[in-house]
């Protein structure tokens, strides 16, 4: 179960956020606000205290929290984010980290590792890493050993398309996982129950669980229905402007 999560405002600048899809558009910064308010008020009706982080006009992506820092139940991961201009997010994530965890329980990814959070998957005590073009095999070789020095697990997954791990493959708990595109037949996750996304709702793989519910993106019925049918509460949250950024529901979160 989840106690807190942190999230970051977005900013204006978010406009100017990194994006592989242009075509989409640039996001509406008023409708941004108004659906990360959603956001928030979803997280708390699952009943999780929300750390709301001041906006920061340095880095356009900032309201992506998950990306800069990994969060387990023995310690917290300040990564080295891969995408320069986003590499500063580091730094300003450590002040709200340290409101929970003492320095001896914070770790961090050194150059020239790089590691992003989004590729990051926490299944129990283990921890699935992609290794993409955000997270290097260094960032990848210092995260494995810091996991095992706290006493936790974890491996590598090669990614072949996907910006991040989590864009492709969510874990709902109870060893069901939600996966889209190439992950659906990663020998990885045959252990699992999983719950295959049709493609033209691929964006939608990227559902978070918390204490038992499942937030989705609105819009999305398939993957809404299959979520349902596997038996989970849902919550329906717009994330239309930030997916423009290439941005789903986890990425606006730290959840512990």
């Amino acid at each position: 179960m989840f106690q807190n999560v942190i999230v970051r405002r977005p900013c204006r600048a978010m406009v100017e956020g990194i994006t592989s899809c242009p075509e989409l558009g640039k996001p509406d910064y008023e409708l941004a606000l108004q659906q990360h308010d959603a956001y928030i008020a979803a997280l708390r009706q699952c009943g999780v205290q929300v750390t709301v982080l001041e906006a920061d006009e340095r880095y356009p992506d900032s309201c992506f929290v998950e990306d800069p820092a990994v969060i387990t139940r023995k310690c917290a991961i300040i990564t080295n984010p891969g995408a320069a201009s986003r590499n500063g997010e580091k730094d300003e994530i450590v002040g709200a980290v340290r409101k929970f965890f003492p320095e001896d329980k914070i770790e961090y990814i050194t150059a020239p590792g790089t590691l992003e959070g989004g590729d990051v998957m926490m299944v129990g005590d283990h921890f699935y890493v992609g290794r993409s073009a955000r997270t290097n095999a260094e960032g990848i070789r210092q995260f494995l050993a810091i996991l095992e020095k706290h006493g936790l697990t974890g491996s590598e997954v090669t990614l072949e398309k996907v910006l991040h791990l989590k864009t492709g493959v969510n874990y709902l708990e109870n060893g069901k996982m939600l996966v889209s595109g190439e992950f659906v037949a990663k020998p990885e996750f045959a252990r699992y129950e999983r719950i295959e996304i049709p493609e033209a709702e691929a964006y939608a793989a990227n559902c978070i669980w918390v204490n038992g519910t499942v937030i989705v993106p609105m819009g999305y019925p398939a993957v809404e229905a299959a979520v349902r049918a596997a038996g989970y509460p849902v919550l329906l949250v717009d994330t239309s402007e930030y997916r423009k950024l290439d941005g789903g529901l986890s990425c606006l979160s730290l959840r512990f």
